[in-house]
């Protein structure tokens, strides 16, 4: 069947609850989501939905070429917000708007002015435009029912009165039934074929009647529409697009539509597409690329051929793409990996080459006048350069380069703003652009907002977050003032209209302007009995000189010196330098919201948690998996040697939890170490060899590096794990490298050999877990789990 339901006829327990206190922190109301008006005048205010029922994945879903799709045309599990309103900067006064009790809102898109805003709203398995304003206005656009999937669904145009709609065609039918029989095996081959990621294996099409879905659920309409009058017309024919962009100056569309036919083997972004423009009566002007199926593209490459095309921002209509110069192997030895194409109106033309790049580009923007701000990766150091590039001239000068993984002296990211015709470039000031960052020192994140001289290194630090909050830049408005998001370890999080004044102090490190906040929303705190707890962040070394760090959470009440039943958590990490592997992220002054089946609920039933457990791998990016089980080993020693020295932890009662990758580490540790009583393993990949052709950073095959595949695979060292395991998984876990026979082969090998192991299968579930049930049973797994080997319970 191409709809995916997964029978379970035996469960060792029927759906479990945790305890009442634990229920009321999971199931205690969300922070609402907040959109920003661009004019900064107004906030979009939506309730999350956290924890769908489980029946709602039972009802299935399709699996089509990368997406899970369910039977009403959405991504399947994905859910937005309900009971929108806005509310005025500087207004306590909240206005609801008038959709359907129970529909959510899965889109916001504001005009420029910020004085209207398109919703894309889910009412039941239909979705639909409604158009709004800011004095609380709200109507649905009828008769036009929007598709959700691989694109933009609703865009404005450059003029501000128009929308750009993808919407499902008119008499599109009844969903193709399924035939009674396959109309034949499933059949794949090959000859002579290159090895390709694995990620690319998601959710692939699999029979004739897949390929017939994908076409139903897909195919979609190009409508431009005038919300005041009423008119709509539509653009071209319908067909399978991926994408549809208006020129700056509205005359022309970038289209890019897949063509047939439908490949098994890879996602639709790598199907065959053709990028076209079209005037804006939906007309083709010209067909600036026809891309063929990129089925055999490198583990960690590009795809060969034209890419990432787009128009230049501060010109009427002028594309730009990139083309790989490297096969878009990333380990191929040659002087360029990329080169910038550039293509001018009427499109008839030999594009032009710009300039060619040394390394893989990886993003770029555009100033307001119109200098290309460019991003290159550099694989094997981890560095990016940022460069400046003149379009015209075909000239480019370098900016700044960082090493990626150096959170302290990261620059952060540009700010954007939207320009009158909806186009969004880097937001300046004279010679300058804003950057906002997370700010990591030693001590934890203290977000700032910069103003960086464009092709020199002066910086000049405007605001930064005190050491006793967790204050971030959210949005500038136009007339300088900014929107603010503060919280404290203590006080729940609300935003703040913030105006900066003053000169700037010189002092180093430190120079900020004054500034003046007026608070504009009052959010309550929903779980008052987390702010109880009690956190640090605490730093020590690894046996070799590598830094290290836990944030540590106690429970609340907690008597000093008493050691205590602890769970440390962690994932593993790839780095080229020790120096960067140890730096600290994160901030003791966040406001904890716990969501999930977290293992911070731990620190609410008595136990210390050691949480982001610093485990680093640090080498060569092509060899650092030959050491990957030796550097655990020591991480986990150092983190647990440090809590028992501080006497938070009994070295007899301490366990260990991981999810995905992390996951692999318990299982590992378990293995290898006896510094663990019990574990917790999480939807893991226990047996590397079932990738072949690499994972995570790890570009070798299994051809090229057996011994290093078969030692970081635990599968091979079940006999070794003479400690209690917990082994969950999401029983249709689309996750390529972690599929659910993983965990259900580690189960079998650990208790095969003598082990003591408990197998946990979710129905329905993916890599990460989502509905109500399920989150509430693995808090259930979890709690009794520790409860009962660390706590004898």
């Amino acid at each position: 069947m191409s709809i995916a339901l997964l029978f379970v006829t035996a469960f060792a327990t029927e759906w479990q609850k945790p305890p009442e206190e634990v229920l009321a922190v999971l199931h205690a109301p969300q922070l609402p989501w907040v959109w920003t008006s661009p004019s900064g005048g107004h906030l979009l205010l939506a309730d999350p939905v956290s924890y769908p029922p489980l029946s709602e994945y039972a009802a299935g879903w399709y699996e089509l070429a990368g997406m899970r799709v369910d039977p009403g045309g959405g991504y399947h599990g994905n859910h937005g917000g309900t009971n929108p309103r806005l509310q005025a900067v500087g207004s306590d006064a909240v206005v609801p708007l008038g959709v359907p009790a129970g529909a959510e809102v899965q889109g916001a898109a504001w005009t420029a002015d910020g004085e209207r805003f398109a919703l894309t709203v889910r009412d039941g398995d239909v979705f639909s435009v409604w158009v709004g304003d800011v004095k609380g206005g709200l109507e649905k656009l009828d008769g036009l029912e929007v598709n959700r999937l691989m694109a933009r669904t609703v865009a404005w145009m450059p003029d501000q009165k128009h929308l750009l709609v993808r919407t499902v065609p008119e008499g599109r039918g009844e969903m193709p039934a399924a035939p009674v029989i396959p109309a034949g095996p499933r059949v794949t081959e090959g000859s002579g074929d290159k090895a390709r990621s694995t990620y690319e294996s998601r959710n692939l099409l699999k029979t004739a009647h897949d390929d017939e879905l994908f076409d139903h659920f897909t195919t979609a309409q190009l409508v431009l529409v005038d919300p005041r009058k009423g008119k709509r017309t539509n653009l071209g024919a319908p067909g399978v697009y991926a994408g549809a962009t208006p020129s700056p100056d509205g005359k022309y569309l970038l289209v890019e539509r897949l063509v047939r036919p439908w490949s098994h083997d890879v996602g639709w972004y790598r199907f065959a597409h053709e990028v076209e423009v079209w005037d804006k009566k939906g007309e083709k002007v010209a067909t600036v690329a026809s891309l063929p199926l990129a089925d055999e593209v490198p583990a960690h490459g590009v795809p060969t051929g034209v890419r990432e095309v787009s128009w230049v921002t501060t010109e009427p209509h002028t594309l730009v793409w990139l083309e790989a110069l490297d096969g878009g192997n990333p380990v191929a030895e040659v002087p360029h990996r990329d080169r910038l194409m550039k293509l001018e109106a009427p499109y008839t033309a030999a594009p032009k080459e710009v300039l060619k790049l040394q390394h893989r580009v990886v993003d770029w923007a555009f100033t307001e006048d119109g200098t290309m701000v460019l991003t290159e990766w550099e694989r094997m150091r981890r560095w990016q350069y940022t460069r400046l590039v003149n379009l015209g001239k075909g000239t480019m000068k370098p900016w700044f380069d960082i090493n990626e993984d150096d959170r302290y002296a990261s620059p952060g990211d540009p700010v954007y703003r939207l320009l009158d015709n909806g186009k969004w470039v880097l937001h300046q000031e004279g010679d300058s652009i804003y950057f906002s960052g997370r700010g990591a020192t030693p001590q934890g994140d203290r977000p700032f907002l910069d103003l960086r001289k464009i092709g020199t290194d002066k910086v000049t630090r405007l605001f930064r977050s005190p050491a006793d909050r967790y204050e971030q830049f959210i949005d500038m408005l136009p007339d300088g003032r900014f929107v603010m998001r503060s919280e404290s370890a203590v006080d729940v999080p609300n935003y703040h209209l913030v105006t900066l004044g003053g000169k700037v102090d010189a002092a180093a490190g430190e120079a900020t302007r004054s500034r003046t906040s007026t608070p504009i929303t009052k959010f309550e705190d929903p779980t008052p009995q987390l702010r109880a707890m009690e956190k640090k962040i605490v730093t020590y070394e690894r046996a070799d000189g590598v830094p290290l760090s836990f944030h540590l959470y106690l429970p609340p009440g907690y008597e000093p010196g008493k050691p205590l039943p602890t769970v440390v958590e962690a994932y593993p990490l790839e780095y080229s330098d020790a120096s960067m592997a140890g730096q600290v992220s994160g901030s003791t002054q966040r406001f904890d919201r716990l969501w999930g089946a977290s293992h911070l609920f731990f620190a609410l039933q008595g136990y210390a948690v050691l949480d982001s457990t610093a485990m680093p791998m640090v080498g060569d990016p092509e060899t650092v998996y030959d050491t990957f089980v030796p550097q655990m080993v020591a991480d986990a020693e150092a983190a647990v040697a440090k809590a028992v020295e501080m006497g938070i932890a009994d070295p007899d009662r301490i366990g260990i939890i991981g999810h995905s990758h992390g996951g692999l580490m318990v299982a590992n540790l378990l293995a290898h170490t006896d510094l663990f009583k019990a574990g917790i393993a999480r939807s893991g990949s226990y047996n590397k060899t079932n990738q072949p052709f690499g994972f995570q950073s790890e570009r070798r095959s299994l051809f090229e590096a057996r011994d290093v595949y078969i030692q970081v695979s635990p599968t091979f060292f079940a006999d070794k794990v003479n400690e209690p395991v917990l082994v969950i998984h999401g029983a249709a876990d689309s996750n390529p490298g972690t599929l659910t026979f993983q965990s259900e082969v580690f189960f079998e090998a650990v208790r095969g050999s003598g082990g003591t192991a408990r197998l946990v299968l979710l129905p329905f579930e993916d890599h990460g877990y989502r509905a109500k049930e399920s989150i509430e049973h693995v808090l259930w797994e979890q709690l009794e789990w520790f409860d009962t080997h660390l706590r004898g319970k």
